[in-house]
């Protein structure tokens, strides 16, 4: 792959997390959503429309980046711990612990999810 390709694709991946970040923000200051006494009772439904829209964007955005995180993340550390278990098979548990460590990442995402979906 070319240097302008690679480059490219590393300023689209940092401008979706910066994006995804910029929505996790905002649904968890609720930055944006329109005043309850700018409209009455209609302002007040917006307003939790708005509030609760983000925050279920903002949880889906969590769940969905931190679990292919975790794939790719268990791609690569599953491949050279059966690289190396079919070496040494004694390296069996340390092998599990490694690529369990990596799936971690998905549950913090969930769990990320989980409190967004709480606050909506």
């Amino acid at each position: 792959m070319s240097v302008w390709i690679r480059r490219g694709l590393q300023a689209v991946n940092a401008v979706v997390v910066l994006a995804a970040l910029a929505v996790l923000l905002a649904a968890l200051t609720a930055a944006g959503a329109p005043r309850a006494d700018a409209g009455g009772a209609q302002g007040a439904v917006a307003a939790a429309a708005a509030v609760n829209g983000t925050a279920l964007l903002g949880a889906a955005i969590a769940v969905g980046v931190s679990a292919i995180g975790a794939g790719i993340a268990v791609a690569y550390t599953g491949a050279a711990a059966l690289a190396a278990m079919s070496e040494r098979p004694e390296l069996f548990g340390r092998a599990i612990v490694i690529v369990g460590l990596a799936e971690g990442i998905a549950i913090y995402g969930l769990v990320v999810g989980v409190i967004l979906i709480q606050r909506a």
